[in-house]
């Protein structure tokens, strides 16, 4: 089977608005900690407590984003808000962050964590499903526009460690410019198929709740949500503060941060040129596969941190993480489309890939922080370690094998024979 597919002239507004969502993910994920101990002067257990609040409150929002998603299908309301909120995350920590920092460290991490978890920890499943779903109607391959965000990772890493360098709140109203370009592709340039919704689950009118309530009776939502627990959650924590373990092996704060800056380049480029192969090696190997390499790359990623001699090694290992992400983004997106109901896909991606993921980095965030503290970080990545490899395992036996039809992963068998017989017309009136 030919897997290639045509990009419409509905495509290309997605990449950028992937670009400018991730942009902002990448910069707060990459820069938030060290801005927060040079800048906040909090410690890794303060650190901690604030992505701890940003997975915990988006615990309440993943729910009720994935049901609101599935009943919105195309309609941009939600998408909107998040982007528009968004825009503020520049004033927030120019104005905001420390007045109440002043008041209470924990009050600010609630404060942060909800403010943050409706954009990213939250959003993120809203914006996945939507250009997901698009890709459906519109005929494209969602890993061809996730290549954007791939882009986003590459400049917010050359860019953003730059400018922190220079002024560290820049980095925010860095966020607030993509911000304002992510509402504005919505508005303006983001177009749907709508002639082919159906092909993307077209559930406007037959989505109810009882229907939801179903998906929570279905055994493989739970071995799924246990992995994503235990392998993506962890890569996560693992991520959180890895910038303040890579700059102990530096003399100085400003050389780690620079290195880190090119390293970051470095792994983002990876998963830039890996993006544009990986759906036709998932359609080879299948999603499921897909998922479980992806588990066992990161245990070797997160161990091999930990018994890295020097920066060089820890810099090889982190490089596995430009493979991690093509594996993941493509996989996820082909083995919930595979091995669930079509209509619910935004429910069992917001529950599954994102919900239940948020509850162990809402648990293993302050866990992991208090541990840096005490036993320090190389012991804690090898616990970490463990806990991946552990976790994939049970899903080597228990995750179900997806419809490779359904999934996207081949064609359907009618569909082979109309386009045998298709060639075969051809070739007599050649």
């Amino acid at each position: 089977m030919n897997t290639a597919k045509t990009e419409s002239k509905h495509f290309w507004g997605f990449p950028v608005t992937h670009f400018s969502y991730f942009f902002i993910w990448a910069v707060v994920n990459g820069y938030l900690t060290l801005w927060m101990e040079q800048v906040a002067h909090l410690n890794g257990t303060e650190s901690g407590a604030v992505f701890s609040m940003m997975a915990g409150i988006s615990l309440i929002f993943q729910p009720i984003f994935g049901v609101v998603s599935d009943k919105l299908l195309f309609k941009k309301t939600l998408i909107l808000t998040i982007a528009i909120v968004g825009i503020f995350i520049g004033p927030y920590f120019q104005w905001v962050f420390m007045p109440i920092l002043h008041v209470n460290a924990f009050l600010v991490a609630i404060v942060t964590g909800t403010f943050l978890s409706f954009i990213l920890n939250g959003g993120v499943s809203v914006i996945e499903q939507y250009v997901q779903r698009a890709s459906l109607a519109n005929g494209f391959e969602y890993a061809h526009s996730r290549v954007g965000g791939s882009v986003a990772g590459v400049v917010a890493s050359l860019v953003a460690g730059r400018i922190f360098l220079w002024k560290p709140n820049s980095i925010f109203w860095a966020c607030t410019i993509a911000a304002i370009i992510l509402t504005g592709l919505l508005i303006f340039s983001d177009k749907v198929d709508l002639d082919n919704a159906a092909a993307a689950g077209d559930t406007s009118n037959s989505l109810d709740m009882k229907t939801v309530m179903s998906v929570f009776k279905i055994k493989n939502l739970w071995v799924l949500a246990i992995f994503y627990m235990g392998a993506s959650a962890l890569f996560d924590v693992f991520d959180q503060q890895f910038i303040i373990f890579f700059k102990t092996f530096f003399d100085t704060a400003a050389q780690g941060t620079l290195v880190y800056s090119y390293m970051s380049s470095a792994q983002t480029a990876i998963e830039f040129c890996l993006m544009f192969p990986m759906p036709w090696i998932i359609n080879k190997i299948g999603s499921r596969n897909g998922l479980l390499i992806y588990g066992f790359i990161t245990c070797i990623r997160i161990l091999g941190s930990a018994l890295s001699p020097n920066w060089i090694w820890v810099v090889g290992f982190r490089l596995l993480a430009g493979l991690e992400m093509p594996l993941l983004l493509t996989s996820i997106m082909k083995y919930i489309a595979g091995a669930f109901d079509i209509r619910l896909y935004a429910t069992v991606y917001a529950l599954a890939s994102n919900f239940a993921k948020q509850i162990s980095v809402f648990i293993f965030s302050s866990v992991a922080g208090k541990m840096y503290d005490v036993i320090g970080y190389q012991h804690t990545y090898i616990i970490m370690g463990i806990v991946v490899f552990f976790i994939t395992l049970f899903a080597v036996f228990f995750l179900k094998k997806e419809d490779p039809v359904q999934a996207g992963e081949v064609e359907a068998p009618d569909a082979q024979a109309a386009t045998a017989t298709d060639s075969s017309t051809t070739n007599t009136r050649d």
